[in-house]
């Protein structure tokens, strides 16, 4: 299982993520796979919701990874 995760960040801090990358991919690639994900949803619907991104994701081996939102490092 991969150690390397991946921060979806969002204008409102309860709409951010957090994934796990899968083995097989390099940084770049899962960022370039990710982008393309969303931006199919998007294109496709858009009022989409979180849960449709998810089932994309987890479709291509991305884990959404539960996690609590700390402070702010201002």
């Amino acid at each position: 299982m991969s150690d390397v995760l991946m921060i979806l960040p969002a204008s409102q801090a309860t709409d951010i993520r957090l994934v796990r990358v899968p083995d097989e991919f390099e940084q770049h690639e899962a960022y370039r796979h990710v982008t393309g994900l969303i931006a199919n949803i998007e294109e496709d619907n858009p009022d989409y919701a979180w849960e449709e991104i998810a089932a994309s994701l987890e479709d291509h081996g991305f884990e959404p990874v539960e996690f609590i939102l700390g402070p702010a490092l201002d």
